[in-house]
């Protein structure tokens, strides 16, 4: 199985910037895409960013401009930097992956625990 660990949530103020973590480890064979999406509440989860293999990147378009996704794939982290925050980016983060393992040799998504960002105005 995998195991993705998410770091870097907070409270901050409006215009805020942070960078939140995700690794991930367990008997991973390949890792494909790694991502982050957030739920608000009351809302569904949404796409915030991912980012395949290769370093293909692709953003939700209320954070494109502001938010900055990027990996590590020698370590299986992936890293989301975001900048001039507002309140409606608050919401639980979740890191996301899709990997295949020795067990699992078709390509599976796998989730974090998420973290809870706050954003006040």
């Amino acid at each position: 199985q995998v195991q993705l660990v998410e770091s870097g949530g907070g409270w901050l103020q409006l215009g805020g910037s942070l960078r939140l973590s995700c690794a991930a480890s367990g008997s991973i064979f390949s890792m494909n895409a790694m991502g982050w999406y957030r739920q608000a509440p009351g809302k569904q989860r949404e796409l915030v960013a991912s980012i395949n293999s290769l370093g293909r990147t692709n953003y939700g378009d209320s954070v494109k401009g502001r938010y900055t996704i990027n990996r590590d794939n020698a370590r299986n982290t992936v890293y989301l930097q975001m900048n001039s925050l507002k309140p409606e980016d608050t919401a639980i983060y979740y890191c996301n992956a899709v990997a295949t393992t020795s067990i699992r040799t078709t390509p599976s998504n796998y989730w974090g625990q998420g973290t809870q960002v706050t954003v006040s105005s």
